[in-house]
């Protein structure tokens, strides 16, 4: 009888008020929602960026529920109206208008993850984006989540208890997937921290290769052998890693020895002769070259040199050059390389 009485108590004109303002208001809205759309698109035809695109994609995408609910819940402003049928529609216009809140979220993810590899293809190429897709995956579950327990709040339910048992429950299941989570977790550290990238040539412990994937669980590296090197991510993060992707150039330091038969004039020359064979290798930069020691059965010179380049395949190259081209000006000035040799003096005492 309450809720008969509640309606009975409004005139015609109040009724009559109420659609004429639902009305109204669901126009609006329409044509207020059809201008932003139109006038976006007139704009985003001006632009070269996609986040105009995406907005107009979440504007869009609100449907006429959202709409009609509104304008009804503002129609009946104007009228007496029994409380639980207000509060009726307050609840089921607050879900709706999280459903769409979240959706819209959920395009902002996906948008920024699709700009964040289409970056990084366009500097490295193809790229491993599993570990994007995943957080991906778990910002929505979270979101999700949150948007559940504020519709249950808002409903009137006690989430406390709700929230303390997903959290013991939380606990047990992270302790159980301990290995599996720190891995995942480690993966994350490597992707935003990058110590290293895919196409590096990294040392790791006494391994050492180019790093093909790196996944989710663990990273896999080519070594120089030819075998792929499975590592786990959380062992990348704990121990010291080298990466010679990042060097701008190599230095490089070796020795080698010449017979104490070497003249003094020739032992001068030696400098010339190396900074001549470097001079003419692509990518190699000189910076020292010193008669270093006597050695127990040579005469030893150091030579310290730069590779300008990271690569170590080009590093080999340069070295195998260098090595070629030293023997040849040796042979050519009569310098000779040293071997271990071990001379004998016999004494006759008589």
């Amino acid at each position: 009888m309450d809720v008969l009485e509640t309606l009975d108590s409004n005139s015609v004109e109040d009724y009559m008020l109420a659609l004429v303002v639902f009305v109204s208001a669901a126009l609006f809205f329409r044509v207020f929602k059809y201008l932003i759309v139109k006038s976006l698109k007139s704009m985003s035809s001006k632009t070269r960026t996609d986040f105009d695109d995406l907005i107009i994609k979440i504007i869009d995408s609100v449907g006429w529920q959202l709409y009609l609910l509104l304008s009804l819940h503002i129609a009946l402003q104007f009228m007496e109206v029994p409380v639980f049928i207000g509060s009726m529609l307050y609840y089921v216009l607050f879900i709706v208008a999280i459903y769409y809140i979240v959706k819209a979220v959920h395009d902002l993810f996906d948008f920024s993850v699709h700009m964040l590899i289409k970056q990084r293809k366009t500097k490295k190429g193809d790229v491993d984006s599993s570990v994007l897709h995943l957080l991906n995956k778990i910002l929505k579950i979270v979101l999700w989540f949150v948007a559940f327990i504020l519709i249950l709040s808002n409903l009137g339910f006690d989430v406390s208890a709700l929230v303390a048992g997903l959290g013991v429950g939380g606990i047990a299941i992270a302790f159980a997937l301990q290995a599996i989570l720190g891995d995942i977790f480690a993966s994350f550290s490597i992707h935003f921290d990058k110590p290293f990238n895919e196409g590096d040539f990294i040392m790791v412990g006494d391994d050492m290769g180019v790093v093909k994937r790196i996944g989710i669980k663990s990273t896999r590296i080519q070594t120089l052998k030819g075998e792929e090197l499975v590592v786990s991510n959380t062992e990348l993060t704990q121990i010291r890693v080298h990466n010679y992707g990042k060097m701008e150039k190599r230095r490089s330091v070796f020795n080698f020895g010449v017979t104490y038969a070497t003249s003094t004039p020739k032992l001068r020359m030696i400098p010339d002769i190396v900074a001549e064979v470097v001079g003419g290798i692509d990518l190699a930069d000189l910076d020292r070259v010193h008669f270093k020691s006597f050695g127990d059965f040579s005469l030893v010179f150091e030579v310290v040199y730069y590779v300008l380049s990271s690569d170590y395949l080009k590093y080999m190259d340069i070295q195998h050059e260098l090595n070629l081209g030293i023997k040849e000006l040796f042979e050519r000035e009569g310098i000779e390389m040293a071997y271990p040799t071990q001379t004998v003096y016999v004494s006759n005492a008589g």
